[in-house]
Order: structure tokens, then C-alpha cells, then sequence
């Protein structure tokens, strides 16, 4: 159980970390700065839980895809959740404020190097983290606390419904957040696998990034 909780956490623990950064001093430029330098922090320590406990994720220990059919879903199902993203930024399906990552605003000649962390954390790191969470724990610890013994994508209504609202409002986009959580979740019980969800998250949050650095959309990050 832990080893896919504690990643997670400690991801969502630099979260609150950040709001309560911006809640204490909001227009402090040493703050901002020191915020954007949390987030290569927090890639680093999430990645190397997820390295640590990596042997004992029985999940991944298959092929990342199997068939063609396979790698269509996902390559469908990733571009499919970016492209419904940016179109539903609607400000009734907001929670909180909006905030933007712009690494090129303070870090000066490092905004480079902070936009590439950026990217290979929300399109690797990310996409490992929470799928192993939400979608090889939680959905599975719904229908059994023994989450272990039950197939990875056994499919309830409750469980699905669940992690859907759940994965939703761990996101400012609420409504996309749970747009993306139930393509993923279809994905899981179609596939019966973790890697597919993995990849598909993976290449939205990817495609997502480009499109950030190309337009400078940084409320998209």
C-alpha cells in the first residue's frame, strides 16, 4: 500500500507547501522564486521514492505495450484529453486561483533548465506517480481493502465513479480533471494494464507542455 500512497503524498504535500507560499506572501518576488525552485524539489523526491520502491510495483513489471491496438488507445486517449483540456478552462469549472508556472519569470538564465525539469516531471514522473495512486491503488482499494487480490482493471460503478470525482478535484480544473480520470479509467478496463494509462497521461501532459512553451500559456502549468 505505501509504496504507491507515499509518492503521491509527498507530492501533494509540496502542493500545500506552494499554496500556503503564495497564500503568506503573495506579491513577494523571493517567494515566487523560491516556489518555482519547489517544484524541481519535488520531482527529485517523488522520482526517487518511485525508484526506491520500483521492485516492488508488480504492476509494471509487464511490457509497456503489447499490440497495435494497444499503442492506438493510448496515443487516441492521450491527444484526446489535451485537446478537450484547453477547451474547458471554463471559471465554473474552476476551484481556487489560478496559478502559472513560468520558469523564465525569476530563475533568469536557468529558466531553461527549470522549463525542461517541468516538462520531464509532469510527461515521466507525474503520469507514474498518480496512475500507481489512483489507478492501481485507489480504484482497486474501493472495492477491497485488500486492494491487492483485485485485478487490476476490475471495473464497479462505485469504484469508478469514485476515483473519477476524486482525480477531478485534485485539480484547479475540476471538470476537466475528472474528463481526463474517466478516459483513463476506460482506458485501465479496456486494457486490463497499468502502462497504457501511464503512457496516455504521459503524452497528454507532454503535449500539454509543448503547447505551454510554444504559446506561453503558463496557466496551463
Amino acid at each position: 500500500m505505501w509504496p504507491r500512497i507515499l509518492p503521491f503524498a509527498v507530492y501533494m504535500g509540496f502542493i500545500a507547501l506552494s499554496s500556503l507560499l503564495t497564500f503568506l506572501f503573495p506579491v513577494d518576488t523571493q517567494s515566487q522564486a523560491l516556489e518555482m525552485w519547489l517544484y524541481p524539489l519535488k520531482i527529485f523526491m517523488v522520482g526517487g521514492l518511485l525508484i526506491f520502491f520500483w521492485s516492488q510495483y508488480d504492476e509494471l513489471k509487464n511490457s509497456l505495450v503489447v499490440s497495435w491496438r494497444e499503442g492506438l488507445s493510448v496515443i487516441g486517449i492521450g491527444l484526446l484529453v489535451y485537446v478537450l483540456w484547453v477547451r474547458m478552462d471554463w471559471s465554473w469549472a474552476m476551484q481556487g486561483e489560478t496559478s502559472e508556472y513560468n520558469p523564465f519569470q525569476h530563475a533568469g538564465g536557468m529558466g531553461l533548465l527549470l522549463a525542461g525539469i517541468r516538462l520531464f516531471g509532469a510527461s515521466v514522473v507525474v503520469p507514474v506517480m498518480e496512475e500507481l495512486f489512483w489507478r492501481s491503488f485507489l480504484i482497486r482499494w474501493v472495492i477491497d481493502n485488500r486492494f491487492n487480490v483485485v485485478p487490476i482493471g476490475t471495473f464497479t460503478i462505485g469504484s469508478f465513479a469514485a476515483t473519477v470525482v476524486l482525480f477531478g478535484l485534485e485539480h484547479n480544473l475540476w471538470l476537466a480533471g475528472m474528463m481526463a480520470g474517466a478516459f483513463y479509467n476506460v482506458l485501465l478496463y479496456r486494457t486490463r494494464r497499468l502502462w497504457p494509462c501511464i503512457l496516455a497521461h504521459g503524452l497528454t501532459n507532454f503535449v500539454l507542455g509543448i503547447h505551454v512553451l510554444m504559446t506561453e500559456e503558463w496557466q496551463w502549468w
